[in-house]
């Protein structure tokens, strides 16, 4: 019987988990106007490009999370924004349940990406996982994977 109700509550849980909101941006233009204009303030804005096929991406998931939940006492805010076709959307929501990742997540499936990517930055190649972060004003871009929370961490809070 005890195992009979465990077995629910997993369910349940996951169940919970996979019902998550990932919302699909398929024009860049608006997925810029909601998170890459106008962060002038003193929030910390932290924007990872990934998506579920790419291994380095999704093993530092956990190190994003972590400086999210780390954070929570300044003013940051994460995103993670998956490059998976808009196909995709459950394959994202699992993957993020099962790495128990609960920042805000959204899928950028605009078509376009020879023209967007040179807006978010001229240097990037396009290779992810890329992280673009937005303090004071001034916009950073890191085309490269962090080995480590402590890198990750490092990287932002040195930050000026």
């Amino acid at each position: 019987m005890l195992m009979k109700w465990s077995f629910i509550l997993f369910l349940s849980l996951a169940s919970f988990q996979s019902a998550r909101e990932v919302k699909v941006y398929v024009d860049y233009a608006e997925f810029e106007q909601d998170y890459l204009l106008n962060k002038s303030n003193d929030t910390t804005y932290v924007i990872n490009f990934w998506a579920t096929w790419c291994r380095p991406c999704v093993q530092e998931l956990p190190y994003f999370e972590q400086l999210a939940k780390d954070s929570m006492d300044q003013p940051l805010k994460l995103v993670l924004v998956s490059l998976d076709f808009d196909d995709k959307v459950e394959t994202v929501k699992a993957l993020l349940a099962k790495r128990e990742i609960e920042s805000k997540a959204v899928i950028l499936a605009d078509p376009q990406a020879d023209v967007w990517i040179d807006k978010v930055d001229s240097t990037w190649t396009g290779a992810i996982p890329a992280t673009m972060v937005i303090k004071n004003g001034k916009r950073y871009f890191y085309e490269t994977s962090y080995e480590s929370y402590e890198e990750l961490k490092n990287e932002i809070i040195t930050l000026k």
